[in-house]
């Protein structure tokens, strides 16, 4: 997929007008999957000798052709569908609009330091005009945790941190950029003003730093071009290195294909689906309906009728009509969502009747009528086709998105409503097994891992606290309290395991195998999958991990791997590990994954709720204290 410079031009007033974009040739590509997970809307990506941001979605062009649909996170996101990024070429579109940025850039020979504009580059070169030696982008910005994004304030860090009196608007200010080379660290990055003034850079990466120095937030939303900036942000800006992993996180969501939605039929309808709805609902005579659906072209090679093609809008228009906006979904606790639910109950019971054209196969293991399951384990299903819908809701800065804690931090999209968001869809196969229901229960009771689990919930709860910003100030702040109980932690940590054992048995690599966790007071699932837009989707190998005796197997291994750590004792005896201190015992020499396995990054996780600890065996809920022997 290419990414194409937005430039603006100048209307007659001498106004730079946002609307009128000049299509540029490439810049350069990533993949559509990417548009997602690393480079989606203001995100800044480094193209040649120069950086750029990636345009809101008022800018991208993509064709109808290439939209993707998922009636249930349509639904849940309020959106009228999806599309996939577009492609360098038409009809898939012509690539993303990137906007240069950061627009501060420095010479390495005469070190002015000034906007990318005012050096006199020649047209398509990233030069000096003065010297004619390279350009290059600023290393530092600043952003503030509502998303906002800005280039670092060079010449208010100067005078404000020498003698702001003495910054008069009668003197000429050129600066420029020096370093020392006498340290390695930001004392020797030195900013210097024609006017006399001098100041390192040492001390900007301080939280408070630009606070104190009277610099606040710009509001400056550079990817959704100028004019859009939101005035009178009470954050406080934070220096970032324009490359930091901080200057942008993804906000996604997914959901799973299931039946009806799954269903060739469903798939064939979606096109038409608006104008057969609308027929309905202003009550035309049935037969125009169907006479509407014959030359519709939805009939098209199909093994279906045009009346089991009514059926199926009405069953569409009923499913959609009993569906009620679950508060908790997006903003608290996701994996006890109404989403995962309608998930959790089709994974349960699998499918009866599979039609070739379908995106969800989920049946009982065959040939395991000897063979018991695992103790602990209350069921296994293996589900050998399934199809994920992976969008891009929004994102954030600074601060990593609080997993599970209802963050309401959501930078805008695009300066309009373009009612779609930006979507790929993967397909897979894997497998989905539950706990023991009465086991976990009488494992629940007990005061070890209740104690465990509450050092985790208290830290999160701490968290929570300190990063979402309320209103009405510390009495509704304290009533905000981490959804985190055992039930949870053990099965996260379940699950990273048997992902970590399942690689060597099924020949996986870790990072194409993910998770997705289904836990409330009656869940306790995990389904885990290889939904990855590459070649290692659908090999067979971890459908196959769910038979009985194969479980049964890999699941002594795993548990027999984790009970011990090469960074043991340190690892099992830690308080808190982790990011924001939400891990007990785990470490990337036991239990953690590549991020993009984990629903949570690697948080809410402790393998001690799986084996016991040495002084504890019975905090193990597969423990022989625990549970018994597997």
């Amino acid at each position: 997929m290419a990414m194409r410079e937005a430039r603006n031009r100048r209307n007659r007033a001498g106004r730079e007008n946002d609307d009128r974009e000049v299509s540029r040739a490439p810049l350069g590509g990533v993949r559509r999957a990417q548009m997602i997970t690393t480079y989606g809307v203001g995100a800044m990506v480094a193209v040649g000798d120069r950086s750029y941001i990636v345009s809101g979605l008022d800018g991208w062009k993509v064709d109808e052709a290439f939209s993707i649909r998922e009636p249930r996170l349509q639904y849940w996101l309020k959106v009228h569908g999806f599309k996939l990024p577009p492609a360098a070429d038409p009809p898939a579109g012509d690539g993303v609009r990137v906007r240069l940025f950061p627009e501060i850039y420095s010479c390495s020979n005469c070190h002015a330091l000034k906007e990318f504009r005012r050096f006199g580059s020649p047209r398509g070169k990233s030069q000096c005009g003065a010297c004619e030696r390279p350009l290059t982008p600023s290393r530092f910005v600043v952003a503030c945790e509502n998303g906002h994004l800005d280039d670092f304030p060079y010449f208010a860090w100067v005078h404000k941190k020498t003698s702001p009196a003495d910054a008069s608007s009668d003197v000429r200010h050129e600066l420029t950029l020096h370093s020392t080379g006498r340290t390695a660290s930001l004392r020797s990055v030195v900013v210097r003003c024609s006017c006399g003034k001098a100041a390192s850079l040492e001390g900007a990466f301080g939280k408070g730093a630009m606070r104190a120095l009277g610099i606040s937030c710009s509001g400056r939303r550079p990817w959704l071009g100028r004019g859009s900036e939101q005035r009178d942000c009470p954050a406080a800006p934070r220096t970032l290195q324009r490359g930091s992993s901080a200057a942008w996180f993804p906000i996604s969501r997914s959901a799973i294909s299931i039946p009806p939605w799954s269903q060739t039929i469903q798939k064939r309808i979606d096109p038409y689906y608006a104008t057969f709805k609308t027929l309905l609902e202003r009550q035309v005579d049935e037969n125009i309906v169907i006479e509407t659906i014959r030359s519709s072209g939805v009939l098209k090679g199909a093994r279906f009728t045009e009346w089991n093609v009514l059926e199926a809008v009405r069953r569409r228009q009923g499913l959609e009509a009993a569906e009620h906006p679950d508060p908790e979904e997006w903003s608290g606790f996701e994996p006890a969502g109404e989403l995962r639910r309608e998930e959790y109950e089709q994974l349960l019971f699998g499918t009866a009747n599979v039609d070739q054209g379908d995106d969800f196969e989920c049946v009982a293991p065959s040939g395991d009528s000897g063979t018991s399951l695992p103790r602990g384990i209350g069921r296994t299903m293996l589900v050998k086709r399934l199809r994920e819908v992976r969008a891009l809701q929004s994102f954030t800065r600074v601060e990593m998105p609080t997993a599970l804690a209802g963050d309401t931090r959501r930078s805008a999209m695009s300066n309009t409503d373009v009612g779609w968001l930006p979507a790929v869809e993967v397909s897979g196969e894997g497998v989905f097994l539950t706990l023991d229901a009465e086991e976990l229960r009488r494992w629940e009771t007990k005061a070890g891992p209740r104690v465990r689990a509450g050092q985790i919930h208290d830290n999160h709860t701490a968290l929570m606290r300190r990063r979402i910003m309320i209103a009405a100030g510390t009495a509704a702040i304290s009533e905000i309290w981490s959804p985190i109980d055992a039930r949870y932690v053990l099965l996260h940590t379940l699950a990273h395991v048997l992902i970590n054992e399942w690689s060597l048995d099924a020949g996986y690599p870790t990072a194409a195998l993910r998770e997705r966790l289904y836990v409330s007071e009656d869940m306790a699932g995990v389904l885990i999958y290889t939904a990855t837009s590459d070649s290692a989707g659908s090999l067979g190998g971890v459908v196959a991990q769910g038979e009985h005796k194969r479980l049964r197997i890999s699941l002594e291994s795993a548990l027999s791997r984790v009970s011990w750590c090469s960074q043991d004792p340190p690892c099992m005896e830690a308080e808190a590990t982790g990011v924001d201190s939400l891990n007990l015992a785990a470490c990337y020499a036991c239990v953690l994954l590549p991020e993009t396995s984990c629903e949570t990054n690697n948080t809410f996780l402790d393998r001690a709720l799986l084996v016991g600890t040495p002084d504890d065996p019975s905090i193990g809920f597969f423990s022989r204290e625990g549970l018994g022997t597997v």
